[in-house]
């Protein structure tokens, strides 16, 4: 645990994605199994100890703490598992016992009864010193948020195999904690784990934005164009060890869509596929507020499922009866999915439509009307362009609709988590409603993109020289800096006070020079962001 939690402490104060991998490496290096493996667990997000809830941390620590003095160190730390690392109070003869060992740890809460949680973590904390308390509470908490993340732990494996990280990818969900056989592999003492039939992930192709792009300088005879659709893009997997549904980052959300799962389950033939996943109602895809309310369900409802039905535009296929078709061009990999389609016919997925063009001005014109349809924008794709992991600059991409723009006024500020948890950098902003004595803001979004380090410096300085009200981690503020907001869409919200929420909220500028008060009111935007729309 020691050697975990130094680890973890200089993540956090360590700002660098290349001096992160050289830390992670040094640990994965050194470190001895199998804490290692379930230090990397940790760090992939995929160790969970459902009994340990945070509210069972607070009640620990209220025993030993005053809660007002608790309150108060927590809205200044802003990290739970930090405040109550520092605030424990140990017994006056703490025991001589080393702390716990970062398996033993993860073994027991994986294994002791709810009810004798309480005294295993009391124990715990009291023979541990801050910084591996604050190690422990991250791990008990499943919540590390110091900066590292899955992707950067398989850079640093791969570093040490002198392979590339979608290597390691590839055999990822194949592998089980604490990933034994891995690190035999990329020390060279054992062979590569053998995914065999598993329904494993493989790593997507990206594209870039086309901003910049001089169009004159490509020939459109050598792309194709087809919808960048407002959904979240998915990799549907159907292999003899089993189905699953990811997202483009690996995350495995076939229990939240079950009814894409079944279809996966009856298909005939094994096939990787990579898609958009939407709400689709009568062949068209619904806006992505519809989704929305079925992502992060562990269990969706017999109501959810019926109101709110799931449904994949298909853009590509890159396994079919476990042949490769990933170094085949767009065209001939399209043409592979085109019949795979017309044999399967499975239900609830469909194939996005290539466009037609001759020209990119007629692209142009065709893109213009994306909005209008609710659709993110296009995509160009080389015909000849293999499928790459990862994001090659070149052969694909990306032309979205240009955002919109709203001046918001900030009503709240957050603190961050991981380098930004000594700033309140996330912040809520706000659009007038009513008129006279009953006018008042009402927050139409979030955001904490888009400004940089000075910029954020100067918020967080601000924040805390203008603050009126304090709701544990947030900081309600005077109601006199606007917020320029750039926004992908506006969609009606009925979660919402406002009754409207943004798509990709992120801050463009700070409006220093324009008073809170010639903020327009919040008819006015929908009247602007959706026509027809009153509240």
């Amino acid at each position: 645990m020691i050697a975990f939690a130094a680890l973890l402490e200089r993540l956090v104060f360590t700002p660098s994605r290349n001096a992160k991998i050289a830390l992670l490496r040094d640990y994965f290096t050194h470190a001895a199994d199998p804490d290692r493996g379930y230090a990397l667990a940790a760090i992939a997000g995929t160790l969970s100890f459902p009994a340990a809830k945070p509210g069972l941390l607070r009640a620990l620590v209220m025993e030993r703490t005053d809660p007002d003095l608790f309150a108060l160190s927590y809205d200044y730390v802003g990290d739970l598992a930090e405040t109550v690392a520092l605030i424990w109070s140990s017994p006056a003869e703490r025991p001589n016992t080393p702390p716990p060992g970062l398996a033993e740890v993860a073994i027991a809460l994986a294994t002791t009864p709810k009810a004798e949680l309480p005294a295993l973590l009391t124990r715990w904390l009291d023979i541990c010193d801050a910084p591996s308390r604050y190690a422990l509470l991250k791990l008990v908490t499943g919540a590390l948020r110091v900066g590292a993340s899955a992707r950067l732990a398989k850079v640093a494996l791969a570093e040490i195999a002198g392979v590339t990280a979608d290597e390691i990818e590839e055999i990822w969900h194949g592998l089980a904690i604490p990933y034994a056989p891995l690190f035999a592999w990329i020390e060279g003492t054992g062979p590569r784990p053998d995914a065999q039939d598993a329904p494993v992930f493989r790593p997507p192709m990206l594209a870039h934005p086309l901003d910049g792009v001089d169009l004159a300088t490509l020939d459109p005879a050598d792309w194709r164009a087809e919808w960048k659709w407002d959904g979240i893009r998915v990799q549907l997997v159907r292999t003899r060890g089993g189905e699953r549904l990811y997202t483009r980052t690996a995350e495995d959300i076939g229990r939240t869509f079950p009814d894409i799962l079944r279809v996966l389950e009856d298909m005939a033939s094994d096939v990787v596929l990579d898609g958009e996943l939407l709400v689709m109602r009568d062949g068209a895809p619904e806006p992505f507020a519809q989704l929305q309310q079925r992502l992060n369900r562990r269990a969706p409802s017999a109501a959810m499922l019926r109101d709110l039905p799931a449904g994949v535009h298909l853009y590509d296929i890159l396994f079919e009866d476990g042949e490769d078709l990933r170094p085949l061009g767009f065209d001939a990999r399209r043409a592979r999915l085109e019949a795979w389609f017309a044999r399967n016919a499975p239900p609830m997925l469909s194939l996005s439509p290539l466009i037609g063009f001759d020209s990119f001005d007629a692209l142009a014109s065709i893109r213009a009307g994306a909005r209008a349809e609710g659709i993110e924008g296009l995509m160009l794709k080389r015909a000849d362009s293999p499928y790459l992991p990862g994001r090659p600059r070149g052969p694909w991409w990306k032309w979205k609709r240009d955002p919109l723009t709203v001046d918001a006024v900030l009503m709240y500020a957050q603190r961050g988590h991981g380098r930004r948890s000594s700033f309140y950098s996330d912040y809520t902003f706000g659009l007038w409603r009513g008129t006279g004595d009953a006018r008042e803001l009402v927050p139409i979004g979030k955001a904490y993109s888009g400004i940089t380090d000075q910029e954020l410096t100067a918020l967080d300085r601000w924040v805390r020289h203008h603050t009126t009200g304090r709701f544990g981690p947030v900081r309600e503020v005077e109601k006199s800096l606007v917020l320029e907001i750039a926004f992908d869409a506006a969609q009606r919200s009925t979660r919402h006070k406002s009754g409207v929420a943004l798509r990709f909220p992120r801050i463009a500028r700070i409006r220093t020079d324009k008073p809170a008060d010639e903020v327009e009111d919040i008819q006015a935007f929908l009247n602007a962001a959706l026509p027809g729309t009153t509240i």
